[in-house]
């Protein structure tokens, strides 16, 4: 009996093979920028996953076009939109806070659709990425993220007998186990954290179930890519040689 290849939807395709988002692949096909096995595809095509799948030069230059900011968030600001008058982190990103202005220009274009990969709640500080590039955001935010996030973290209170064991593995959140984490004492008051995953006041919460406080907290590292001097309320451009995986 001969088996029965599976087919996927190409925008998923061209998201998995990190070729660009699922919803830039979307928008591309909608245009008939993208082909399979040389032919244009409407939208909703499938296709194998042997099959060669491609951008024409328009979707490319489209795609190359893209900017990735890294801004160091000071308290106080807001990472994605919410109720109330908060105030949010893009707010920060004008030509007179560039961090790196002789090497990369400010365009306003530049802001256009730019969104934060990644939580950053508005009483912590540091690495920030805004991105419009969908390849970033699904490397930094997708459930099989393998990203690294590297905090330091201030706290208070007394930590339970096997507390530091619970902060590596043992902790659920929301009915769910988490990913084991690297977390290690820095000083008498701050730890280290290393997570790859993002839940809502992850860190606080883990924190919270050992009789601990969180006083301060700071991201210093995503993946590859570091806060390194980069001044709080200042940012700059992913520069072209930096990776996060």
């Amino acid at each position: 009996m001969k088996k029965t290849v599976e087919k996927i939807r190409v925008s998923k395709l061209l998201a998995d093979r990190g070729i660009c988002s699922r919803r830039e692949a979307d928008h591309y096909i909608e245009k008939g920028w993208v082909k399979v096995d040389g032919q244009v595809v409407g939208l909703g095509a499938k296709a194998t996953a042997k099959q060669v799948i491609s951008l024409n030069k328009l979707a490319q230059q489209k795609q190359d076009m893209r900017v990735t900011i890294i801004l160091n968030k000071p308290v106080g600001y807001v990472s994605h939109q919410a109720d109330g008058n908060y105030k949010l982190a893009t707010s920060l990103i004008t030509p007179q806070r560039q961090f790196d202005r002789n090497k990369h220009q400010f365009e306003p274009q530049h802001l256009r659709g730019l969104a934060p990969a990644g939580r950053l709640d508005i009483d912590s500080q540091g690495l920030l990425v805004l991105t419009q590039d969908g390849r970033i955001a699904r490397q930094l935010i997708a459930e099989d993220s393998e990203v690294e996030k590297e905090y330091l973290v201030r706290v208070e209170g007394n930590l339970t007998d096997n507390g530091l064991r619970l902060l590596n593995y043992g902790l659920s959140l929301d009915g769910e186990q988490l990913k084991p984490a690297e977390v290690t004492w820095q000083n008498d008051d701050q730890l280290k954290f290393i997570l790859q995953e993002g839940k809502k006041r992850q860190i606080r919460r883990m924190c919270q179930a050992v009789g601990l406080t969180v006083v301060g907290l700071k991201r210093v590292r995503m993946g590859n890519v570091t806060l390194a001097d980069l001044p709080q309320g200042q940012w700059r451009y992913l520069k072209a040689h930096e990776r996060f995986l």
